[in-house]
């Protein structure tokens, strides 16, 4: 039977919000995977902009090389959290998935969200 368990992100400070601080790949780390193949995780990430302009954030899930590993999203300015990523999943691998992001502009954006771990 599958265990279920709710976690912070691995690059936050104790479930504070990720400041994206990177402007161009690889972006700022938001949450590393699990190194073990029967762990998935789960991920629930909420955007925030502070600026007073809307800002492009580029989400790099899992990876970095492929243009299939990008989320974009547009983030209006100082207009509360948008829901980015849904609760896809990232499989556990031996060489864990990185979830990074990057924007337009740096420290403007924040990331917020929990993961959901999965072990079957």
């Amino acid at each position: 039977m599958a265990t279920f368990n709710k976690l912070t992100l691995s690059g936050s400070t104790d479930g504070r919000p990720v400041k994206v601080a990177a402007t161009a790949t690889p972006g700022t780390t938001i949450h590393t995977g699990s190194s073990t193949a029967t762990v998935y995780d789960e991920l629930w990430l909420y955007a925030q902009n502070t600026d007073s302009t809307d800002r492009k954030l580029t989400v790099e899930f899992g990876g970095t090389t492929s243009p299939d590993d990008l989320i974009e999203f547009t983030v209006k300015a100082e207009n509360g959290l948008y829901l980015i990523v849904p609760g896809l999943v990232i499989k556990g691998n031996a060489t864990p998935l990185v979830v990074r992001a990057f924007a337009a502009t740096a420290n403007v954006l924040t990331i917020s969200g929990y993961v959901n771990r999965i072990t079957a």
